[in-house]
């Protein structure tokens, strides 16, 4: 069977919100994209990490799900049928003889595009598995690393290990749906908001959680189905009983292939510039959390911006010749036509 040979525009590595959002962007200018993505789904962290957690900075949503923004997205960018590769990694990117890009995946998918834009993200990343002899054999039945549906927790003797935002920020939020709800940390202090810090020791003062003070030593149960943990305190050991375990030790991210495609890295960072959000590689672009500049801010709506700039740059790159107008979607009769609203 031949492996899928496609030819496009512009391939985007990373199907995150940046990532879809520049698919808009660059639709405006007739520019077609396909975008690749390790992931079974878009969205990138977003979708795969907390979906159902709110997020309060989009402009114009005072609060609005992770799975809702993408959602919306995907919404968005329908009118110009951008093409997704989910479950693919790019492994070789190559210029071509004619100036472009010959872009491999490790499902034997080529792609010939004019640009890449690479919204990866942190790049790859995993959650850091905690040192629990035997936790392998609870993992994807009743220990999991992140929450996809809180219904899934629903009922459930809840244990949550960790002391950053997301312990505490999924402390509070399944707090209401679960039978019980242990939280463990090492240490009484902790990394998360004080905000939510705050909250959680009121809810323990009401007797609604208990908040240990330990670490996480051992697991009892059978068939991957959780039963207790056992809990070394500074007192000894405890056992808790607990049917879904929710550990929070961090991420570990890494660039993956992207270190071997000869672009400039500081820190496993992309520098770009923030004219173009260019790499050191002419039409190599780089945009969300996965570049650097002076004055960074690791937010979704600097890559919303990040996204908009690029598109124009990577116009010009590929059209040097043509006169590019720019054009408000407001009152542009062309954009309205192209996103279908006339």
């Amino acid at each position: 069977m031949t492996a899928p040979l496609f030819d496009t525009d512009v391939v985007i590595i990373g199907a995150g919100p940046v990532g879809l959002f520049a698919v808009f962007e660059l639709g405006l200018l007739d520019l077609k994209c396909h975008l690749v993505d390790i992931l079974d789904r878009p969205g990138g962290q977003c979708a795969e990490l907390y979906p159902e957690k709110p997020i309060y900075d989009i402009p114009g949503w005072p609060e609005i799900s992770a799975q809702g923004l993408v959602d919306q997205l995907m919404q968005q960018i329908k009118p110009f049928e951008p093409e997704f590769h989910f479950g693919e990694m790019v492994t070789e990117l190559e210029r071509t003889a004619e100036g472009g890009f010959r872009v491999r995946t490790d499902a034997g998918t080529t792609i010939k595009a004019k640009v890449v834009v690479i919204a990866a993200g942190g790049g790859s990343f995993q959650p850091k598995r905690p040192p629990i002899p035997g936790i392998e054999a609870y993992e994807g039945t009743s220990v999991f690393y992140s929450v996809r549906r809180m219904e899934d927790f629903r009922d459930h003797d809840l244990l949550i290990v960790g002391g950053g935002d997301s312990a505490l920020d999924w402390t509070l939020n399944l707090q209401p749906i679960a039978k019980n709800l242990t939280l463990v940390h090492r240490r009484p202090e902790f990394r998360a908001a004080p905000d939510s810090v705050n909250k959680m020791f009121a809810l323990q003062e009401k007797h609604e959680l208990t908040f240990q003070q330990g670490q996480v030593t051992g697991l009892k149960g059978e068939g991957g189905q959780l039963e207790a943990a056992t809990v070394k305190t500074p007192d000894g050991e405890v056992e808790v009983a607990c049917t879904r375990m929710l550990p929070f030790f961090g991420l570990t991210m890494k660039l993956g292939p992207v270190a071997d495609w000869g672009l400039n890295l500081h820190e496993n960072l992309i520098p770009v510039d923030t004219e173009k959000f260019q790499t050191s590689e002419a039409g190599i672009f780089a945009i969300g959390d996965i570049n650097t500049y002076p004055g960074k801010l690791k937010l979704i709506l600097s890559g919303f911006h990040e996204g908009a700039l690029m598109a124009q740059a990577a116009k010009r790159h590929i059209s040097p010749d043509q006169r590019i107008v720019f054009q408000y979607t407001t009152s542009s009769s062309s954009l309205q036509k192209k996103l279908g609203v006339i």
